[in-house]
């Protein structure tokens, strides 16, 4: 009888919500970045991952998927069991740019659970150092003057949406290169393969550093403190440059309230931490804490921004 009542208290612990919650996780959890490594996105995986190991006594991997401005991780995740073992480092371009502007096979707010905002970081306007410009007029009678390209990390990105609305404003043309990554876009404007982007400034930021990218304009409504001799564009006349390079943690739809409730805290814990902040700051990333319920509403505003955008300035991207 004992063994009996032992075993019902077992299977209704499992049934009672929170039970599964509170030993959560059991096992290994993967954090799936949609990127090559390398950039912003990746490196916000890979903190997250390492602080959610040090605080919930368990592993969290990164496992980079990159491909079609995130939409082969996003469909990854989207299929994937809502149990909590497989999360997504979802960013501006996955779960913002991108389905506000191209068909894609998810729905960026139906598919996903949303989990926590982590951090943003603004984008800046860089060329590389063989181009013959160091500020904003000079950079637009070249680009006039000469046939040039820009890079941005997929089709639909942020950072190629930004440079769309920058390049018609400007009035020039350029070829657009799509990358797999902001990685690999940095990597090509460095070897003077292309000629420009519009990265976020976590990304850009050591090659700024280094003197090999020149930046020529923050979006934004004032400064940043790492590059304080840099003006915003509203500064140099262009309105509406206030969009932020965002990363977050989703996952799949349905899963348990009370497992995001655990992640949404021990995220939110550990961007406010001093240590966390000093590292973030250092890399141009400034933490963004929000309830699941709030970053799930800031999501839907970031489409419905980016969607109204483009159709007001007819930026149509095709696959």
């Amino acid at each position: 009888m004992m063994h009996k009542m032992i075993a019902a208290a077992a299977v209704l612990a499992f049934a009672i919500p929170g039970a599964f919650a509170q030993g959560y996780p059991t096992k290994t959890v993967k954090i799936v970045a949609p990127v090559q490594p390398g950039g912003g996105v990746d490196l916000t995986a890979r903190t997250v991952a390492e602080q959610l190991t040090k605080s919930m006594g368990q592993s969290f991997i990164v496992e980079n998927v990159s491909g079609g401005g995130g939409v082969i991780a996003s469909q990854t995740v989207k299929n994937a069991s809502p149990d909590g073992y497989t999360l997504m480092l979802g960013y501006v371009a996955t779960h913002g740019t991108v389905p506000a502007v191209r068909k894609v096979p998810y729905d960026a707010v139906k598919d996903f659970t949303p989990i926590a905002m982590v951090v943003g970081t603004p984008n800046v306007l860089v060329v590389g150092s063989a181009v013959p410009a160091s500020d904003m007029k000079s950079l637009i009678a070249y680009a006039k003057a000469n046939k040039v390209s820009y890079g941005s990390s997929g089709q639909g990105s942020l950072t190629h949406l930004a440079m769309e609305q920058f390049r018609t404003e400007a009035g020039f043309d350029a070829v657009h290169a799509a990358y797999r990554g902001i990685g690999p876009a940095i990597t090509d404007v460095l070897g003077n393969q292309t000629q420009m982007m519009m990265p976020g400034l976590a990304a850009a930021l050591p090659h700024i550093k280094a003197g090999k990218l020149k930046p020529i304009a923050v979006t934004g409504v004032k400064r940043h403190a790492l590059l304080p001799d840099t003006p915003t564009f509203e500064e140099l006349g262009y309105k509406g440059f206030d969009g932020v390079q965002w990363y977050s943690i989703v996952g799949p739809a349905k899963m348990p309230p009370e497992i995001v409730r655990k992640l949404n805290e021990e995220i939110n814990k550990a961007i406010a931490t001093p240590e966390l902040k000093a590292r973030l700051a250092g890399e141009a990333l400034e933490p963004m804490p929000m309830t699941p319920e709030q970053f799930g509403k800031y999501m839907q505003a970031d489409i419905a921004h980016w969607a109204k955008l483009a159709k007001d300035r007819n930026i149509t991207l095709e696959d």
